[in-house]
């Protein structure tokens, strides 16, 4: 059985997916993934994520653990939502940048 990732940094990443999720479904009506279903299946992906409090943003993210038609999806709501974060959830975003920017870093050395 696999352990279940339930650290601060993973519920962070939870809040930040579904702040994402909830932008992007309130104006896009017609998406191809059904809204609840999407969430749930990006809360399971990280409940497992084998990197677990370790966790690099997705877009840094070296093992890419979404099925493809959940990647495509949850690539359109990342693209449509985060330049949108900073007006919606400031506080998120900033620390999701700080995150990518840490993750950048450990790739580069």
């Amino acid at each position: 059985m696999v352990k279940k990732n339930n650290g601060p940094k993973i519920q962070e990443e939870k809040k930040t997916i579904r702040a994402m999720i909830d932008i992007y479904y309130s104006k896009h009506k017609t998406p191809k993934i059904d809204k609840e279903k999407l969430l749930s299946y990006s809360q399971l992906r990280l409940d497992v994520c084998r990197f677990g409090e370790e966790k690099p943003t997705c877009k840094q993210c070296p093992v890419h653990c979404y099925r493809p038609d959940y990647k495509e999806q949850m690539k359109e709501v990342m693209r449509y939502s985060g330049p949108r974060m900073t007006l919606y959830h400031p506080i998120l975003a900033i620390k999701h940048l700080i995150k990518e920017n840490k993750s950048k870093k450990i790739k580069c050395d």
